[in-house]
C-alpha cells in the first residue's frame, strides 16, 4: 500500500503547517491489551497541553511500519519564555565591548589544522543574563522563533515531559522516564535537523548535523581542530565538555609521546652497550652458571643463557631513560589538568556556565527523589517546602550500598587470585610440555617462547576475558544501587555512580598489573625454603629477565585489547543494530521516510552515554600513568587510540544514536578528582616499579659500591647477583622427577644458582640476607623518598605557578557581573520614569513589551 504523506512532513522538522518547530517526538505502539496504557497517555498528553505544550499526532497507517504512532510536541513562545525563568537560562542583552587582546604566538603555524568559519560556527560576543520574563524587553530579543537555540528548546521540553503527572489519582505518579520503562511510550527523543549524509530539503531547516559530520565526524579530518562552538550548540554543553576535554588530552598526549619514543629509542641505541646481557649470552659466562629448578618436580636444571632474548629484550624498558620517563610523567600530569582547569575555564565563560551549578543544578531535583521522598520539609534558603530523605533511611540505603561495592571488589580480588592459581599451577605443565616441544626447533621464536612467557600470556588472555565479563554483571549492579539511594540532584546521581564504577573498574583492570609490578617474586623465599601458597603451589618467580618485561606484556595485553575491544564495540554494535532496525524501512522510497522515523530507527542515547564514554579514557589514564615506567610507549599507543577514538565517537554521535536531550555541565564533574588522584597515586607506583620491580637499583649499587675492578662498569654484575646453594640440600619433594633435567645435567654439579642476595652454604650465616642486600634496600627506600619529594615539589610548585582560571577571563567575568547590575539598574529607573510618565498624563505613549501577556498553564516544579 502506498503512504501518502504531505510535502512538509518528508525531511523537515515542523508541524504539517511548516511554521512550529517539532521540539521532541514520542512514539508508541497501540497494544490490543492497552486499554490502561491508552488512559495514561489520554491523561499524561491533557497535561502537557494544559502546561503548554502543543501536540500533533502522526497516524500509525503513516508509519513505515505501520503500527508505530508518533507524537510530535511543539513549545510556543510563552513556554519557552516562562520555563527560560525557572531554568535560569543565560540569554543575551548586550555585544561584548571588550577588546580582545589575547594573541597565540606563532599563530601561522597551526592553519593546517584550522577549519573554516562557517563550520567552527564563530557568533557575536554578547554579555549574557538569567532570563527574566518580567523583563523580556531588557534582552536582545530579534526573532522570537530563532531566539532559543534548538538543543535549548528541547531541553525545556524535556523537563516538563520529566514532571509531568500521567493520573489524576496519584499526583506522585510522572514522568517520561516511567511511561517508558513501563512501556506506555516506546521512545522519547529531540530530532536531528538534517540526514547526515546531505542537507535537508527545507530551507528552514539549519542542516548542521550534515556539517558537524562533513567536517568533524569522517576520518580524514582526524587532524583538523573540533569545531566545538557547533557541538556545543547541537549537543548541548554537557556533551562539547567532553569533546573539549578528549581533544585537549589527545594533544598533551602527543607531547608525552613523543618523550616515550625517545626513551624507547634510547633503549634500542644502547643495546649493544648492555654489559649484564653480554654476560648473560656469553657461553664462558652465562653458559657455565647453572640455575635452581623454577617449580618443584616438572622443572629441571637450567643454564643461564636460555634467558638470552628476554634479557635484551628486558633492556629496552629498563634503562636509565626510564627512570627519566616516570619523573617526566609525573610533572606531565600536572601540566595537563592546570592546563586543562584554564582551558575548562575559559570555556566556561564562553559558554556563559559560570555560576551554573549554584543557580540551577542544585534546584532541579530529580523526578525519582520528588516521587519517592514523600516526606516534606522547609529549605531554609528557598523558604519552600520539599521533599527529603530521612537520615536513618539514607543511612541504610548507603551502607548496603557500600557493602554490595565491596562484596563485588572481593569478587574482583577472588578472581585475580584464581589467576595467580592458574599461573602458579600451569607453570610446571609448561615447563615440562616445553622441554621437548617442536617450537624449540623454529628458528625465529623458538628462543622466545618459554614457560615463562606461555604462562604470562595465556594468564593475561584469561583475565583480560575475566575483566570484560565482571564489567557486564558490574554496570547493572552499580546503577540498581545507586537508584536505591535515591539521589537528590542528576549531578549528585551521576557523581555516585562514578565514584562506585570507577572504583570496580580500578580494582577489575589494574589488579593484575599491581600483582606483577608489587607482589610477583618478592615472596618466594629461597630454595630449602620455599613460600608456598595454598600449602601446594610454589609462589611466581619473575622471569628471569625481571618483572618489568613481564609487566610491560600485562600491560600490553589489557591496554591495548581493552582499547581495540571498545573501539569495535562503539562502532560495529550501534551501526549492526540500526541496520536491523531499519531494514524494512529501506524498501521504502527515500520521500516516504520521514525524520523522525528515520531518528526512531537510531540507537537511544541513555542517560549514562556520556558516563561510559569518560571512564573508558579515564582508565586509559590510568594505564598510561600508573604503569608508565614499565611501558615508554603506552602514551603512544594511546595518543593513536584518541586520534581514533575522536572520529569515532563523533561518527557514532552523528549518524548513529538519536540526538540527545541537551543538557548543561561547567565542568568533568566527579572525574576531575578522579584523575587528580590517578596523578598523585602515579607518582608512587612509578617510584616503587623503579626501585623494586626494576633491576635499576642493584646495578646502580654494584656499579658505585661493589665493583671490584676499581672501573665504574657492570662487567662481573650477573655472578655477583645470583647466590649459591647446595643441591643435595634441596628436599626430596622439591627434587626434579626423573627425566625433567636436561642431558647435559650430571652428578659433578653440585651447585645451582638463584636470584638473591644471601651467603653460601658452608658460611656461618648460610642462606641468610647478606650486606649487600640491605644496602640495595636502603637505596630502593631512598630513591622512594627523594624521587617523590622532587616530582611531588615541581608539581605543586607547578600547580601554584599556574593559575586556574586566566586574568582576562576572571575580568571579563567581573565585567559581566558589573554590567548585569548596572543596565538591570538603568533598565528599573527607566521603566519607572515611564509609568511615572504614563501615570502623570492619562494618556499614555509609552512602548509596548515584547513579552505578551501569558496565558494560565501550569508551571511544572516542585522546587522552585
Amino acid at each position: 500500500m502506498e503512504i501518502d504523506k504531505s510535502t512538509q512532513s518528508k525531511d523537515s522538522v515542523f508541524f504539517r503547517d511548516g511554521v512550529r518547530r517539532i521540539d521532541f517526538i514520542l512514539s508508541y505502539v497501540d497494544d490490543k491489551d492497552g486499554e490502561r496504557k491508552q488512559e495514561r497517555r489520554r491523561e499524561y498528553e491533557a497535561n502537557l497541553q494544559k502546561a503548554g505544550l502543543e501536540l500533533e499526532t502522526e497516524d500509525k497507517s503513516e508509519s513505515d511500519d505501520g503500527k508505530t504512532f508518533f507524537l510530535k510536541i511543539h513549545a510556543p513562545w510563552e513556554v519557552l519564555a516562562t520555563y527560560a525563568d525557572v531554568l535560569k537560562i543565560k540569554v543575551p542583552f548586550k555585544a561584548n565591548d571588550i577588546p580582545d587582546h589575547s594573541q597565540i604566538p606563532m599563530n601561522w603555524l597551526s592553519t593546517p589544522f584550522r577549519l573554516p568559519d562557517l563550520v567552527m560556527h564563530p557568533e557575536p560576543d554578547y554579555f549574557t543574563a538569567p532570563f527574566d520574563k518580567d523583563k523580556a524587553d531588557f534582552f536582545l530579543i530579534d526573532d522570537k522563533d530563532t531566539f532559543f537555540s534548538p538543543s535549548t528548546r528541547n531541553r525545556i521540553v524535556f523537563y516538563i515531559l520529566a514532571r509531568c503527572p500521567y493520573t489524576t489519582e496519584d499526583k506522585q505518579k510522572k514522568g517520561i522516564k516511567r511511561l517508558l520503562s513501563n512501556g506506555t511510550y516506546s521512545s522519547a527523543f529531540p530530532l536531528h535537523d538534517s540526514r547526515y549524509y546531505k542537507k535537508s530539503r527545507d530551507p528552514n531547516c539549519e542542516s548542521e548535523r550534515f556539517s558537524l559530520y562533513k567536517h568533524w565526524a569522517t576520518f580524514l579530518c582526524f587532524f583538523k581542530e573540533q569545531p566545538l562552538n557547533l557541538i556545543r550548540k547541537y549537543y548541548g554543553e554537557k556533551i562539547g565538555i567532553y569533546f573539549a576535554w578528549l581533544g585537549f588530552y589527545t594533544e598533551m598526549l602527543s607531547f608525552a609521546a613523543v618523550v616515550g619514543l625517545i626513551c624507547f629509542l634510547y633503549g634500542l641505541m644502547t643495546y649493544e652497550e648492555n654489559e649484564w646481557s653480554k654476560e648473560i649470552c656469553d657461553e664462558n659466562i652465562g653458559g657455565q652458571i647453572i640455575m635452581c629448578p623454577l617449580c618443584d618436580k616438572k622443572c629441571g636444571y637450567w643454564k643461564l643463557n636460555s634467558t638470552c632474548s628476554s634479557s635484551w629484550q628486558s633492556h629496552l624498558f629498563d634503562n636509565v631513560g626510564t627512570v627519566f620517563f616516570a619523573i617526566f610523567m609525573g610533572i606531565w600530569v600536572t601540566l595537563f589538568l592546570e592546563f586543562w582547569k584554564r582551558r575548562q575555564a575559559r570555556l566556561e565563560y564562553e559558554w556563559d556556565l559560570v555560576d551554573f551549578e549554584e543557580e540551577q543544578q542544585q534546584l532541579q531535583l530529580r523526578p525519582e527523589y520528588e516521587t519517592k521522598c514523600t516526606n516534606k520539609r522547609l529549605n531554609h534558603i528557598t523558604q519552600e517546602m520539599e521533599p527529603y530523605l530521612p537520615v536513618t533511611s539514607k543511612c541504610a540505603r548507603t551502607c548496603l550500598s557500600g557493602a554490595t561495592v565491596l562484596f563485588w571488589i572481593s569478587l574482583i580480588i577472588a578472581c585475580i587470585i584464581g589467576v595467580i592459581a592458574y599461573r602458579l599451577a600451569v607453570y610446571a605443565a609448561f615447563a615440562s610440555i616445553m622441554k621437548d616441544s617442536p617450537t624449540n626447533n623454529l628458528h625465529m621464536v623458538g628462543s622466545l617462547i618459554t614457560p615463562q612467557l606461555a604462562t604470562s600470556v595465556t594468564a593475561s588472555c584469561i583475565n583480560f576475558v575475566i575483566i570484560m565479563i565482571l564489567n557486564l554483571m558490574y554496570e547493572r549492579v552499580a546503577i540498581w544501587i545507586t537508584d536505591m539511594e535515591i539521589p537528590k540532584t542528576h549531578l549528585e546521581y551521576e557523581n555516585k555512580l562514578t565514584v562506585k564504577m570507577f572504583l570496580f573498574q580500578f580494582v577489575n583492570y589494574y589488579s593484575s598489573c599491581f600483582y606483577v609490578a608489587f607482589f610477583k617474586g618478592k615472596f618466594v623465599g629461597h630454595p630449602g625454603d620455599y613460600v608456598y601458597m595454598f600449602g601446594k603451589l610454589r609462589n611466581e618467580e619473575c622471569d628471569p629477565g625481571g618483572c618489568l618485561i613481564e609487566l610491560t606484556t600485562q600491560l600490553v595485553i589489557v591496554m591495548t585489547g581493552k582499547q581495540v575491544w571498545g573501539n569495535i564495540q562503539e562502532a560495529l554494535v550501534p551501526w549492526l543494530m540500526n541496520w536491523w532496525g531499519s531494514r524494512k524501512a529501506r524498501n521504502h522510497p527515500e520521500s516516504l521516510y520521514c525524520r523522525w522515523e528515520q531518528d526512531h530507527d537510531l540507537q537511544g542515547f541513555g542517560q549514562l552515554g556520556l558516563f561510559y564514554e569518560y571512564l573508558e579514557m579515564v582508565i586509559q589514564f590510568g594505564f598510561i600513568t600508573l604503569f608508565v615506567a614499565s611501558f615508554p610507549l603506552a602514551p603512544l599507543l594511546a595518543l593513536f587510540n584518541n586520534i581514533i577514538e575522536v572520529r569515532v565517537d563523533a561518527w557514532k554521535f552523528t549518524t548513529q544514536f538519536r540526538r540527545p536531550v541537551a543538557s548543561k555541565a561547567h565542568s568533568i564533574g566527579a572525574w576531575q578528582e578522579i584523575l587528580n588522584g590517578v596523578a598523585v597515586l602515579s607518582v608512587v607506583t612509578n617510584a616503587f616499579i623503579v626501585a623494586f620491580t626494576s633491576d635499576m637499583i642493584p646495578r646502580l649499587v654494584y656499579m658505585y659500591a661493589y665493583q671490584t675492578n676499581g672501573q665504574l662498569s657492570m662487567k662481573g654484575y650477573i655472578n655477583d647477583s645470583l647466590s649459591i646453594f647446595s643441591i643435595d640440600q634441596i628436599p626430596a619433594e622439591s627434587r626434579p622427577e626423573p627425566g625433567e633435567n636436561p642431558a647435559w645435567f650430571n652428578s659433578s654439579i653440585t651447585t645451582c644458582r638463584y636470584r638473591d642476595y644471601r651467603y653460601p652454604p658452608g658460611h656461618g650465616q648460610e642462606y641468610k640476607h647478606t650486606m649487600q642486600f640491605w644496602h640495595i634496600l636502603a637505596a630502593k627506600l631512598a630513591f622512594i623518598i627523594i624521587m617523590e619529594h622532587v616530582v611531588f615539589l615541581v608539581k605543586y610548585f607547578v600547580a601554584w605557578l599556574i593559575p586556574d582560571v586566566p586574568s582576562e577571563v576572571k575580568a571579563r567575568v567581573k565585567r559581566e557581573r558589573y554590567l548585569v547590575q548596572e543596565y538591570l539598574h538603568n533598565y528599573e529607573v527607566e521603566k519607572l520614569k515611564d509609568q511615572l510618565t504614563c501615570n502623570t498624563y492619562n494618556d499614555c505613549t509609552c512602548p509596548p513589551m515584547i513579552y505578551p501577556s501569558l496565558p494560565t498553564h501550569e508551571v511544572l516544579s516542585e522546587c522552585l
